[in-house]
């Protein structure tokens, strides 16, 4: 008889490349980690993961496993669903992990919302960044992710995540006083491929944005400074550090008296945001309400 604890972490293994990745966002030692998938091994009589100096990687026949490991861990959360509907639901805590402009623009509204529909919810909320927040709902971390798109994001045909969008928002140019092209309405993008930029750190969901669509205007970037704190960025371009795009929410209510905002010119770059919880888990007393809170906040907030 498999396990389906075993089976989470045999997905955690896959998801994170390493036993010793996996058994930090489980909360579990290495060894333990090891010792749960050897005895998945024995149970199945089958090799399961392939361990190397570059990690951890699943055989075909753990392949096979996790693709029902995904199907048996989402009947699962349905039924925890069930479960909490029959004995009413109706009081809990629901953990949400989001970026910080994203709790500002959705997040909080939705809990001042659900104070009045659904007094017996509490939310919690960590702060974290759009790329970290699905591997936080993956290890059981958080129950709800408010993430951002990005090269590599789980798909909306991913066996283990629901996911509900929420809003699209664009970048915005921000140019240092005095720039050349602060005389326009409008910025096309290629016309910034010879200034200095700043950027975001690599893995950011926006650094990735940025790099695709400067990839699309004809030139690669190279940031000469770098700072997730979109602030920080404002900063920098503000002392003429260079020039930067950033997500129109993160501009709302920053002193930008140093700087001049311009909107791109064509298609602008878009940041995509949804909410992610694990599959079958939408459905949940819970959860479904904070979803649905997270979703009217977001028509009228975005």
């Amino acid at each position: 008889m498999i396990e389906a604890r075993r089976l989470h972490i045999l997905r955690a293994v896959a998801d994170h490349r390493t036993v010793t990745a996996a058994a930090a966002a489980l909360y579990l030692t290495p060894s333990a980690v090891s010792q749960q998938l050897a005895a998945l091994e024995q149970e199945t009589g089958h090799r399961l993961v392939d361990r190397s100096a570059r990690g951890a990687r699943l055989t075909p026949a753990g392949e096979i496993l996790l693709s029902h490991a995904n199907a048996v861990l989402a009947q699962l959360e349905r039924a925890e669903s069930e479960l909490a509907a029959y004995g009413s639901g109706e009081a809990g805590t629901v953990t949400v992990a989001a970026f910080a402009t994203g709790i500002g623009l959705v997040v909080a509204p939705a809990i001042r919302a659900l104070a009045d529909s659904a007094p017996g919810i509490r939310v919690r909320v960590r702060d974290a960044e759009g790329d970290e927040s699905l591997m936080m709902v993956l290890d059981r971390q958080v129950d709800v992710a408010v993430a951002v798109e990005y090269r590599g994001a789980p798909g909306e045909d991913d066996a283990r995540l629901t996911r509900v969008p929420l809003y699209a928002e664009p970048f915005d140019a921000v140019l240092p006083p005095g720039h050349r092209l602060a005389a326009g309405e409008r910025v096309a993008l290629g016309d910034l491929a010879k200034d200095a930029w700043i950027g975001q750190s690599a893995g950011n969901p926006c650094h990735d944005v940025t790099v695709l669509a400067c990839e699309y205007a004809g030139f690669t970037l190279n940031p000469e400074h770098s700072s997730d704190d979109f602030r920080a960025v404002v900063a920098l371009a503000a002392a003429s550090a260079g020039v930067a795009l950033v997500p129109r929410s993160a501009l709302r209510g920053m002193e930008l008296t140093g700087v001049e905002v311009r909107p791109i010119e064509g298609v602008a770059p878009t940041r995509r945001v949804f909410a992610a919880v694990r599959r079958g888990a939408e459905d949940h007393p819970l959860i479904s309400p904070v979803l649905t809170a997270l979703g009217v906040a977001s028509e009228s907030g975005a």
